[in-house]
């Protein structure tokens, strides 16, 4: 939000300085982002006489200009046709940079005669779109001085940063407003006079919508015998000082109101107007031709202003091209409405449409002053363009928006930390408006309609502290029960920060994505429980909570991909959504890979990623949890958006899954728009057991083995569906104290081994303890190995 010192004046009366008015922005909540100081910027452009005109003598449209710029005569070769003897101009030296064109003047020679600066015009000052010729300052002018301040350029621009709830700061009568109850000045008061209509409206206003909540209260007016014209000076200067270009009296109009009062409005040319207005909701497919010159077609469900022809106008948003007013509009219908905020919101996402009025209209306008702000434009359009107005075309009503809360003269003190006096409360909350009564130990308050942010005590509370200054409240320690002070993470903290290091300590990177995701892409991952769908969210694209971190971390490596950087390596750890619930959200450890997982070397073979890449992640990190891996099942449970052939699920027991792995299914990749491999792994940190508690905090003393270990190989024929996971269970289970694990180093189908069967080969490794092992200890411990996986698996030994 912009505003310059003399506008914030037109409305408070102050005698602040300029750092006051700063500091007291902070304090009160209006972050101050700068201040703009054109007259310091504008400072080396200065007035200069012009001696000479001549024409130049290789040139006709040029002119030799000896120009008196108070230290001295230069010459200036100039184009402008208003460049003549005797006149008072803007001088720009050599050496400076000309504000609106970025050019660096240089001394030089142009058709053989020298130039030594510039004569400059109101659009190369960066101050209007005027080149028509150079600026012809006054004939009173004292050469030598800077410009800007006779020409009222050196007024300073703040630009504040506005918080969602605020806005009634959206209008630098709401600024005002904040700074007098601050103590810095009085707000000065705001009369707004019925203009009385001279007839009856000749266009008419009527709701065709399913409910008064999309536009509860239009209000409009019908003038003729306009003359349109440019704006005058203090207008259009208040408009550029803040970034907006004049355009004509009425449109100029309509934008001062949209940052003065905060109240957007509209202006149809009533002449191209095809009958009366209709509101109405779009059904979808209708075309909108919009001011910006873009087309817009609709979804469904916008809030539409349509005449006989056609959508004249987005609700909230932006007019339409065909009833724009111009210099030719005599006859205009002034639009002053209330539009519902979400229903803008959502219109402005899809369509992604950006304008002051739906800023305005999407965090709430104020619902009593829209009848105010149509006679306040009515009198602005009568001074400005002349003519006459009719009687107001008023369609509904405006919305109950009374409330009051009782504010309990201690809760400043016992909520807010600061003690302050109740008669101190009722004068900082009368101060912004709001109405109050007393009662029996404090106040009953009624908000001011502008503030639609205040629903209760603790907003009231809120109110008188920013305005007596958080910097008052004072600094108490926090009482602390023990000696000691309290661990800083919670178990499940800790387990958060140890996943985030080992995974990062794998080769990962972490990213950070969005809690949302788009729904139609959830859909593909587990999303499908429609109360997780965003109300009001913040891009069309991002309106469901994420049922899985996968897709997120996916489109991340698709972008790099498309970047260039095809080998990804990715970690998120954050929440997952399955239902609104207590229980639905989940802690989960995602990791993603792209690419290659061995790069070309002369060394090595190249291979890609595949899902063994993100098996091994998976069991890295629940290794680095404290979780023993043997006892771990392997299952061929993953869900759907993983490939039935390259994944699994990570099991304990029978019925707790700690998470999936695997390679992305097909049809999950082609929603994501993604044309190469994607493998990936996802544990849930809550689902994995704490480590059992050891006595004390002293590390074990650690043992190794004095006997040197043995490796026996075994090649069992199996059938075809049972997984070699369940082989290597089987054989550990053999003889718990004697092996140390076990693995599988070969897989064959083929001759020697029947169809439908195939050939794991298991190395099996001994770790004796007391004694050297024998001949007879190994055969019998290779025994009872063939014997446990035979149990559990059906397997022979391979001859």
């Amino acid at each position: 939000m912009k505003f310059t010192l003399s506008w914030l004046k037109t409305h408070l009366d102050t005698n602040a300085s300029l750092d006051e008015i700063a500091k007291a922005l902070t304090n009160v909540g209006l972050e101050l982002e700068g201040i703009a100081d054109r007259a310091k910027a504008l400072a080396p452009f200065k007035v200069a006489y012009v001696v000479e005109a001549k024409p130049h003598p290789d040139a006709d449209r040029l002119r030799v200009c000896q120009v008196d710029t108070g230290s001295g005569i230069v010459q200036v070769v100039c184009g402008a046709p208003n460049a003549r003897t005797g006149m008072k101009g803007v001088f720009a030296p050599a050496g400076t940079v000309v504000p609106g064109t970025g050019l660096l003047l240089k001394a030089g020679q142009i058709r053989g005669q020298a130039s030594n600066g510039m004569l400059v015009s109101m659009r190369e000052m960066g101050l209007g779109e005027d080149h028509d010729g150079i600026i012809d300052m006054p004939a009173d002018a004292p050469v030598g001085v800077p410009f800007a301040g006779l020409l009222g350029f050196d007024d300073p621009v703040f630009e504040i940063a506005i918080t969602p709830n605020r806005a009634d700061c959206l209008g630098v009568r709401g600024i005002a407003r904040d700074l007098a109850a601050a103590g810095l000045g009085n707000l000065k008061p705001l009369a707004v006079a019925k203009v009385p209509g001279g007839y009856k409206s000749p266009v008419g206003v009527r709701f065709e919508l399913p409910e008064a909540g999309h536009c509860p209260l239009f209000v409009g007016r019908h003038f003729r015998g306009l003359k349109n014209g440019p704006s005058p000076k203090w207008l259009a200067d208040r408009l550029l000082s803040i970034g907006l270009r004049p355009i004509s009296a009425l449109v100029d109009i309509t934008n001062f109101f949209t940052f003065d009062t905060n109240r957007p409005l509209h202006v149809f040319d009533a002449g191209k107007l095809k009958g009366g207005l209709v509101l109405k909701p779009a059904t979808g497919g209708e075309v909108f031709a919009a001011l910006n010159n873009k087309s817009y077609t609709m979804a469904g469900g916008e809030t539409m202003i349509c005449d006989d022809s056609g959508i004249v106008s987005m609700g909230g948003l932006m007019g339409g091209s065909t009833t724009g007013c111009d210099e030719k509009t005599t006859e205009m219908f002034l639009e002053v409405a209330l539009f519902d905020p979400i229903r803008v919101a959502m219109t402005g996402r899809h369509h992604q449409v950006l304008s002051d009025a739906r800023y305005r209209f999407e965090r709430g306008l104020d619902p009593a002053a829209v009848i105010d702000g149509m006679e306040a434009a009515t009198k602005m359009v009568l001074e400005l363009c002349g003519g006459e107005a009719s009687e107001p075309v008023v369609t509904g009503a405006v919305p109950q928006w009374k409330r009051s809360y009782t504010l309990r003269a201690d809760r400043c003190a016992t909520l807010g930390g600061l003690d302050v006096p109740a008669a101190e409360q009722a004068k900082v909350l009368s101060s912004l408006g709001f109405t109050l009564a007393e009662k029996s130990g404090g106040f009953e308050v009624e908000p001011p309609s502008w503030r639609a942010d205040v629903h209760g005590e603790a907003d009231l509370v809120e109110e008188v502290l920013r305005i007596k200054g958080y910097d008052a409240i004072p600094a108490v320690k926090m009482p602390r029960d023990t000696a000691m002070p309290p661990l800083a993470l919670s178990p499940g903290q800790r387990r958060v920060r140890d996943a985030k290091r080992a995974l990062a300590g794998l080769g990962l990177v972490e990213a950070v994505t969005f809690s949302f995701m788009q729904a139609s892409q959830a859909k593909h991952f587990g999303g499908t429980n429609p109360k997780l769908a965003l109300a009001n969210p913040i891009s069309a694209d991002l309106d469901y909570m994420r049922p899985s971190t996968i897709p997120n971390l996916a489109n991340a490596a698709r972008r790099n991909a498309d970047r260039g950087w095809p080998d990804n390596a990715l970690f998120e750890v954050g929440p997952v959504f399955h239902d609104p619930g207590e229980t639905g959200q989940r802690i989960a450890a995602t990791c993603v890979r792209t690419g290659a997982a061995v790069g070309r070397h002369w060394g090595a073979a190249a291979r890609n990623v595949d899902a063994f890449d993100a098996k091994a992640d998976a069991l890295a990190l629940l290794q680095q949890l404290g979780l023993s891996v043997e006892n771990l099942a392997v299952a061929r449970e993953a869900p759907g958006w993983f490939h039935p052939g390259r994944s699994g699920a990570l099991k304990l027991g029978p019925k707790t899954v700690l998470g999936y792995f695997g390679e992305l299914h097909p049809e999950a990749l082609k929603a994501l728009d993604i044309e190469f491999p994607v493998v990936a792994c996802e544990l849930f940190l809550d689902a994995i057991p704490a480590p059992k508690a050891k006595g004390g905090r002293q590390r074990p003393s650690l043992k190794l083995a004095t006997l040197q270990p043995v490796e026996r190989d075994f090649a069992f024929v199996v059938d075809e569906a049972v997984a070699a996971d369940a082989i290597l269970r089987a054989a550990r289970s053999a003889d718990k104290a004697l092996i140390a694990g076990a693995s599988v180093f070969d897989v064959y189908r083929g001759k020697g081994v029947p169809d439908g069967k195939k050939s794991v080969a298991v190395a099996i490794r001994l770790q004796p303890v007391d004694r050297t092992l024998t001949d007879e200890d190994l055969e019998a411990v290779a025994t009872k190995i063939v014997a446990a996986v035979a149990k559990a698996t059906g397997a022979s030994l391979r001859a």
